[in-house]
């Protein structure tokens, strides 16, 4: 791990433009980020890098089964996201989901947000019986697949902002982000809104969450999400 508790991250994309957006919300949520454009050379680098998860891109893998296991093999304990091709295209999901770690995957297009949340939850590895990719704090569990959030047994129903602001949150519970970070997070870089729009946004979401809500207000820099 990274001295600020983020972690390594290898992401294998042949794509640049996607590979960079990849490296900017990742390195944003805190982690480090190396790129690798090859897929051949996926393998090599896992192992010269030991990262603490690898993003690897299967989309476009002739043989996807055999580079997700050797990938796997490569990085030992260290958990595989794979990225998948969309739905109805011809892809790896069924091959990575035969190799032992394919519960962490994304399908092409996917969110950034997402992405980030998945490294998250893959770092984590989740807590035993914990559907792919759903996040827990306290009494609070969302599913970004659902786009679904429940505190116990009450659904919540979100804006989409308000959605992917907590998602944020959930898939980077206990690092502090200001308000401009957040601002980036959920409404993109370069928006317009101002740093108000997040603490407006903050009260909502703690409004709808209730007693349960696990967002709390670190005086002079912004906001964390206690796990």
């Amino acid at each position: 791990m990274t001295a600020d508790g983020g972690g390594l991250v290898l992401v294998v994309e042949h794509e640049a433009a996607v590979a960079e957006l990849q490296r900017r919300y990742l390195a944003r949520a805190g982690y480090d980020v190396r790129i690798e454009a090859d897929p051949a050379r996926a393998p090599a680098e896992t192992g010269r890098l030991r990262p603490d998860v690898v993003v690897l891109d299967l989309s476009d893998a002739a043989r996807p089964a055999d580079l997700y296991r050797r990938v796997a093999e490569a990085a030992g304990a260290a958990p595989v996201v794979a990225v998948t091709a969309g739905p109805g295209e011809p892809d790896a999901t069924g091959a990575a989901a035969a190799c032992g770690l394919g519960e962490h995957r994304v399908a092409r297009p996917f969110s950034p947000r997402v992405l980030v949340a998945t490294v998250a939850e893959a770092l984590r590895r989740g807590a035993p019986g914990t559907p792919p990719g759903e996040l827990r704090a306290g009494p609070v569990v969302l599913d970004p697949r659902a786009r679904s959030v429940l505190v116990g047994e009450r659904g919540v129903a979100l804006t989409v902002t308000e959605f992917d602001l907590l998602e944020f949150l959930m898939g980077n519970a206990g690092r502090v982000f200001t308000r401009e970070q957040l601002l980036d997070a959920a409404w993109g870089p370069g928006a317009g809104a101002g740093s108000r729009t997040v603490d407006v946004h903050i009260a909502q979401l703690r409004a709808k969450l209730g007693e349960g809500s696990p967002i709390r207000t670190v005086r002079g820099v912004g906001y964390v999400l206690d796990a």
